[in-house]
């Protein structure tokens, strides 16, 4: 997830439990040309979140193959090809989901970066461009004979976005008609929703996004509503410590600011609280206001 999962929240949700690690989509023209700062602190990750897969995203399969061969020193245990962004500054000009309205150059990208690779190459796709466009099974199995090892769908299409229902029929299809392992996605926000959509599919891991930014708990087996104030207080302590430790005091802050608004929104705080709140730049001040903030929590909400 762009903006989101990097590695001290990756390391987070490894420690409460999730069993691979994908790190932020990287541009590979960013990798060739190191024009966006910070890059490389997306592929910084720990020994112990292996599996770990370094994603990348383009519309040209020769700058994916240049970036991937370069990605490959930094020893990650996959490359995934993004086919899924429907954002439209990375669709509208034919990367992320834009990839599946050219299914040959799909299996182009795939052709070139299995055969130069040492390590396995997996792709994420959504359903297609929009409802009357499906090619989520064309795709797969595209992906599939030109020497991908992994698929993740997220089953919606671009023009969804993150609206209206996922289709996990489609998934279900997508697992009957390939033969390398099926990774689902999409609508799983509770822990009955993961087994639910295995049940579904029979699909063979699930993919938590967006969910696991206000409940990376989500990975221990607990919805939301069973984590304690106790849990989600050490829970931010030890995310900020990592932040902090990772991007230095002041942007550590200020990049772990929406994972805070995310872990306390369903506390009653009121909105000037928690504008004090997103605003302040001194960690020990944040500190000391994560405290006061607990305090003053309905005692309905129990320290236990």
């Amino acid at each position: 997830m762009d903006g989101y999962s990097d590695m001290p929240f990756r390391s987070v949700a490894r420690r409460l439990g999730s069993a691979m690690s994908y790190t932020e989509f990287i541009n590979a023209g960013d990798v060739i040309h190191g024009r966006r700062p910070h890059w490389e602190d997306r592929l910084f990750y720990k020994e112990n979140e292996r599996p770990i897969a370094f994603q990348i995203f383009d519309n040209d399969a020769d700058r994916l193959l240049y970036a991937a061969l370069r990605l490959q020193h930094y020893q990650p245990d996959i490359i995934d090809i993004n086919m899924g962004c429907s954002a439209g500054s990375v669709s509208n000009r034919g990367a992320g989901a834009g990839l599946l309205r050219t299914p040959l150059k799909i299996a182009e990208i795939f052709k070139k970066l299995t055969h130069s690779l040492s390590i396995p190459v997996t792709g994420k796709i959504r359903l297609g461009w929009d409802d009357c466009t499906l090619n989520y099974l064309l795709v797969s199995r595209i992906i599939e004979e030109n020497g991908g090892q992994l698929i993740a769908v997220h089953a919606r299409t671009r023009e969804q976005g993150y609206q209206g229902q996922a289709d996990w029929d489609a998934i279900a299809e997508v697992k009957q008609a390939v033969s390398i392992p099926v990774i689902g996605n999409g609508d799983v926000r509770t822990v009955a929703d993961i087994e639910r959509l295995k049940n579904h599919t029979h699909c063979d891991g699930v993919m938590i996004g967006r969910a696991a930014i206000q409940n990376p708990w989500i990975f221990s087996r607990l919805d939301r509503s069973q984590v304690t104030i106790t849990q989600v207080i050490a829970t931010m302590r030890l995310h900020l410590k990592l932040n902090l430790e990772f991007y230095g005091p002041e942007r550590g802050l200020v990049l772990f600011r929406k994972y805070a608004k995310k872990y306390l929104s369903i506390y009653p705080i009121s909105h000037a609280r928690m504008l004090q709140f997103m605003t302040l730049t001194d960690p020990v001040q944040f500190d000391d206001l994560l405290d006061q903030m607990i305090l003053s929590l309905d005692s309905s909400s129990s320290l236990s």
